[in-house]
């Protein structure tokens, strides 16, 4: 079920991204219609893809009333538990403008401003999950971004799932569309008669979504582009087996694609771990998906020390890491790269997934390397400000004639050098 390997003869293989030809020319096809057509070209994909003729492309606000009849007074009670976490932790990312005067009467600085529009695309299908509407729109709320438009795709008979929409509902989100798909994406970037188009759009989708979000990348600007999940639990002989396991199959269960290592110098472990990942599977409702995704992309790997074990994680830089180890604290700044780190035996994954406060939309396919998880930071922009003294620019005007003319732009040195004639009485 499981391939258990030396690290030396490891490595973690996905497909290449021209095996997706024939989705990115369909892509391509829907976004230039929704770009020409507008909404009915978005209606047109939604009864297409979807199976639904939808007159309205609004979530209808009785839909919004009748979820919280479909869903469970804990569910409401947890969401909101986890809401308050999610808040507090990226509260602490937020960072002020500033402005740095000096002697000379120069200014400089940075203003911090929000984006005006944002668009948070959430799943539907089997991958409709209320966390993913928190993690991607609180974020943009604590960043103080004024309009925030979310769009997720119906079933059938138009209809959404209850959880997302309570969610949707307990964020406040007032602007919400029941769409999908790259024809969503589109509308976003392009804007329709309907739905106004967005500075950003953020969120995780499947490879027509992923494919469309990377095709109107600088018409406006994305997230990142999200491939299947993973996570690495490095264990040495302190961890528990059951654990590692149950762990790594709360990963492999999204999707086939999913990996899930265990790294570990223990050879006993390694047996272990294998030993309860069949037991454990054998009880999951979605175990044909655990199952592939173990086949594929699972792996437990044993390495020579602990040293070796870190070496390799940080070399495929995962989505997830666990730390499963002693004295696991200790270890936590040898770690270079990986999307979240989870400390010890009780810092499950899914702790970060739902309810904990960090963000789960992370760096995927070893991109941990050079991003970062969804923040604050993701929903600002950034202006520099320069305010010149007259005292500073005659002070250092030559300096800027001399870099100038070192790049043979005369007319830059010229705009200084006049200056300093005028006002220096050169």
């Amino acid at each position: 079920m499981i391939q258990v390997v030396q690290a030396a003869d490891f490595s973690l293989k996905r497909e290449d991204s021209d095996v997706y030809e024939t989705e990115r020319t369909a892509v391509k096809e829907i976004l230039t219609r929704v770009q020409a057509d507008g909404d009915a070209a978005v209606r047109a994909y939604t009864a297409r893809f979807d199976g639904v003729e939808l007159e309205d492309l609004r979530i209808p606000e009785q839909q919004f009333a009748d979820a919280y009849n479909q869903v469970s007074e804990e569910f409401v009670t947890a969401l909101r538990a986890a809401i308050q976490n999610i808040r507090r932790y990226h509260e602490a990312q937020k960072r002020p403008s500033w402005m740095l005067p000096d002697e000379e009467g120069s200014v400089l600085g940075q203003i911090i401003r929000p984006l005006k529009r944002v668009g948070v695309y959430v799943p539907g299908g089997r991958a409709a999950y209320p966390s993913s509407v928190l993690m991607n729109v609180i974020p943009a709320q604590v960043a103080g971004v004024p309009e925030i438009v979310l769009v997720t795709p119906p079933d059938r008979e138009g209809m959404l799932n209850p959880g997302v929409l309570v969610a949707i509902k307990e964020l406040g989100i007032t602007e919400a569309y029941r769409i999908g798909g790259a024809q969503a994406v589109g509308a976003l970037a392009y804007g329709t008669e309907t739905i106004g188009a967005v500075d950003k759009i953020v969120g995780p989708g499947n490879i027509y979504v992923a494919l469309a979000k990377q095709a109107v990348f600088g018409q406006v600007a994305i997230d990142m582009i999200a491939g299947p999940s993973e996570i690495l639990v490095i264990a040495d002989d302190h961890a528990d087996p059951d654990y590692v396991a149950a762990d790594m199959l709360s990963q492999a269960e999204h999707d086939p694609m999913a990996a899930a290592i265990c790294v570990t110098p223990s050879a006993d472990m390694a047996v272990q771990v294998a030993k309860s990942l069949a037991e454990q599977l054998e009880k999951l409702p979605r175990r044909e998906i655990a199952e592939e995704s173990l086949r594929n992309y699972g792996a437990i790997v044993v390495t020579q020390d602990l040293d070796e074990a870190i070496a390799l994680s940080n070399r495929l830089a995962p989505e997830h890491l666990e730390l499963m180890i002693e004295d696991a604290l200790s270890y936590l700044g040898r770690i270079e790269n990986a999307g979240a780190i989870f400390v010890g035996r009780y810092s499950s994954e899914p702790v970060g997934d739902y309810f904990a406060g960090p963000n789960h939309v992370l760096p995927t396919s070893g991109t941990a390397r050079f991003s970062s998880p969804l923040n604050v930071d993701d929903f600002v922009k950034k202006s520099s400000v320069i305010h010149y003294g007259k005292q500073a620019l005659l002070n250092n005007g030559d300096k800027i004639i001399t870099l100038a003319e070192a790049e043979g732009l005369s007319a830059h040195a010229n705009a200084i050098r006049i200056r300093l004639e005028k006002e220096g009485g050169r």
